[in-house]
């Protein structure tokens, strides 16, 4: 069978959907990009905030209307959208084959073989169910960048957020499978490793009784052929001496943490369900600093929740100009349906939080620009991903930029660069986001 697989939402879904390309590519089913030959499709959607449940829904009818008109014999719903609508997917759309729960995309083949006989299937297990797939997954990522799922789930409970009821409490993947994998990747060709999950840094917590990322990392890290590691999702309240320490230490390891806070006013913090005050956010941005000192922090915050008084705005503005992160991203809260924060007093109008957004997102343009401005004259290493032909230029990304949220940097070459090689640039201009520079060569005689 020809499958086309549509991934929305997060880089965690992604890994998924690699893994379900692989499943059925060891089946020897193959995979297309032409929606118009396509026997099968597959939508792995997203359902965390109202936009991308609108996307999810939106794309499952585009392909709908695929199925009508074209080679499409099946369309398959899987991800966070078919666990938390299961019956209503497949009671309002017809062309619907079969729905598939966060935890059983690893029966992605059995689905198809049963769909194909004319059954509707339903294929969910425990929501705290940890699948360990050992295929090699087909990457959609370039090659020489991917995500490393380390875990799944998570046992927060933060008051605005859905992803315990669609992905479980948090479960560990084990070491000896989270190093199979990066191994896998690395003999694919994988250069730099991205660690995700709903949280890195409980890692282990599970399994062990206590916290070992750092353990991991160093593990990580004796892989021959990865050149970057990169932490993403790391909770403030979590990160230990330990952790600072490994990233201090072990060379392949990135000076970048992305470190989701959401707010900075304790009022809002505890209303959040948070666990950790805008003293706590200090003193552990202090100390990231004070033990890396060119390390690179990216956060997200979230504008106009419930209860979100005017003081409380001008306090996270004041803490973003005080902490002058390097990274930033502001998201207007979305009530999501079954969270506690839907059902709180004191809702802020759409206009109040969109507005609130604009101005978060303009402070954090100015501090960029400046960020940007003094990596003027440095010598950075560079991971080269493509090239502008029209404009002679290269692509890239410093160990400052993740994939996909953070700015790239244009280079000038002299010779010619293959997608996934690694070399040094000084870097001659900046804008808000982004860098440019030059290929430094080491000429011997």
């Amino acid at each position: 069978m020809k499958i086309l697989f549509v991934s929305l939402g997060c880089d965690k879904n992604l890994v998924d959907s690699e893994v379900m390309l692989g499943l059925l590519k060891d089946r020897h089913h193959s995979i297309t990009n032409d929606e118009t030959e396509a026997e099968v499709i597959v939508v792995n959607t997203c359902s965390f905030i109202h936009d991308a449940r609108e996307e999810s829904i939106q794309t499952i009818l585009e392909m709908a209307e695929l199925k009508k008109s074209g080679v499409c014999r099946l369309l398959i719903v899987t991800g966070c959208l078919a666990e938390k609508y299961k019956d209503e997917i497949l009671a309002e759309l017809p062309e619907v084959d079969a729905v598939v729960g966060t935890t059983a995309y690893d029966t992605i083949c059995e689905v198809i073989d049963k769909s194909l006989e004319g059954e509707r299937v339903q294929s969910f297990e425990s929501i705290d169910r940890l699948p360990i797939v050992k295929t090699r997954r087909v990457l959609t990522t370039g090659g020489y960048s991917s995500y490393l799922k380390i875990g799944e789930g998570c046992d927060k409970h933060c008051t605005y957020c859905i992803i315990p009821k669609l992905r479980g409490t948090y479960r560990s993947v084990p070491m000896d499978a989270v190093l199979e994998d990066a191994r896998m990747l690395a003999e694919a060709g994988v250069k730099e490793l991205n660690i995700v999950a709903q949280e890195t840094t409980t890692w282990g917590k599970d399994i062990y009784g206590e916290k070992r990322l750092h353990v991991l990392l160093k593990e990580l890290c004796k892989i021959e052929g990865i050149q970057w590691i990169r932490l993403l999702y790391c909770y403030p309240e979590e990160i230990t001496d330990e952790l600072i320490e490994v990233l201090k230490t072990e060379p392949k390891l990135c000076h970048y943490l992305d470190m989701p806070i959401q707010h900075s006013s304790d009022a809002i913090l505890k209303r959040m369900g948070r666990r950790t005050s805008r003293k706590e956010l200090e003193e552990v941005i202090g100390k990231l600093r004070r033990e890396i000192p060119d390390i690179t922090l990216r956060t997200t915050l979230i504008t106009g929740f419930p209860g979100e008084t005017e003081e409380d705005h001008e306090i996270l503005k004041a803490f973003i100009q005080d902490m002058r992160f390097d990274r930033l991203g502001v998201f207007t809260y979305s009530p999501e349906e079954g969270t506690p924060a839907e059902r709180m007093p004191d809702q802020v109008p759409e206009a109040v939080k969109e507005e609130r957004r604009d101005e978060l997102m303009l402070l954090q343009q100015q501090i960029s620009a400046e960020k940007t401005a003094d990596m003027v004259g440095k010598t950075l290493e560079v991971l080269v991903e493509g090239r502008i032909p029209e404009e002679g230029i290269y692509v890239g990304r410093t160990y400052r930029d993740a994939p996909d949220v953070d700015g790239y940097i244009f280079l000038n070459a002299e010779e010619e660069i293959i997608s996934g090689d690694f070399v040094t640039a000084e870097v001659t201009g900046s804008d808000e986001y982004d860098l440019t520079g030059d290929v430094i060569y080491e000429f011997t005689e």
